[in-house]
């Protein structure tokens, strides 16, 4: 019997805006517990951390107890892939060396079981606006990253942890805007044109956007995709799991999953 590929993303551990981010990270780490006996691989897509900035000998303080939780799973043979974000970007062989996660910074096509994924964390794809796309290039540029890196660990870590606190206090409530509807969202729209050239794609799969969403893709060929968006672990608490047959979008309750 195959064992169960999770996929879950954007806990933005440590935020700054987040008041019960201790309680948050604890949460997390007991669903990863509960899932480590049924897992053959956890996919982490992206804003796990509300900043992540590896120095060459300092380690961001705090998060002992999810990168402890991460290092026993890949040390019992459970694959777990982390994707970057736009807002955990900053890392630079730490997590593969000590806690023996893979590590992709770009989309990744994988066939899981038969069927065919296409993994990403979703900032980028779609999105007009110009000021996030200057901001995504000075993010990813390595002189950039350099610059940053030449900074005091404490005075880079404050400065990567206040500006994502401001950046989600701007929004109402703390939160993303709701689903923008098919013609509208950003990731819709840029997963159709992709269909058109990639005819092989069973499940896309995405975060970013802090939205649950299950969305059947027709084909002009007559097969359907799905697109999932997966929500967030802030205050949504919900994941994606795959037992090689179905692929379900659930919520972690504690003890328990409620689809």
């Amino acid at each position: 019997m195959a064992k169960n590929v999770y996929f879950l993303s954007d806990a933005h551990l440590g935020s700054l805006a987040i008041p019960h981010r201790r309680m948050q990270e604890r949460r997390l780490v007991r669903f990863l517990d509960s899932v480590k006996e049924k897992a053959s691989a956890i996919y982490l897509l992206g804003d796990m951390f509300d900043f992540w900035d590896e120095y060459r000998y300092v380690v961001p303080k705090g998060y002992t107890r999810f990168l402890g939780k991460l290092s026993e799973l890949t040390d019992m043979g459970v694959e777990v892939h982390f994707f970057t974000g736009n807002h955990d970007l900053w890392t630079y062989g730490y997590l593969e060396e000590e806690c023996g996660v893979v590590v992709h910074r770009q989309a990744l096509t994988a066939d899981i079981y038969g069927k065919v994924f296409y993994m990403a964390h979703g900032d980028g794809l779609g999105d007009p606006d110009k000021k996030f796309k200057l901001l995504r290039w000075m993010f990813h540029n390595r002189v950039c990253q350099r610059m940053l890196n030449f900074m005091h660990p404490w005075w880079g870590m404050q400065l990567g942890l206040n500006w994502a606190m401001h950046s989600r206090l701007k929004r109402v409530d703390g939160k993303e805007p709701p689903y923008m509807g098919e013609h509208k969202e950003h990731l819709v729209l840029w997963t159709k044109e992709y269909m058109r050239t990639h005819s092989n794609i069973d499940y896309f799969i995405y975060g970013h956007r802090h939205i649950e969403l299950d969305l059947n893709m027709p084909r002009e060929n007559g097969h359907t995709a799905r697109m999932l968006i997966l929500g967030d672990w802030i205050s949504q608490f919900t994941y994606a799991v795959f037992d090689g047959e179905h692929l379900f979008l659930e919520e972690y309750v504690e003890g328990e999953s409620r689809p």
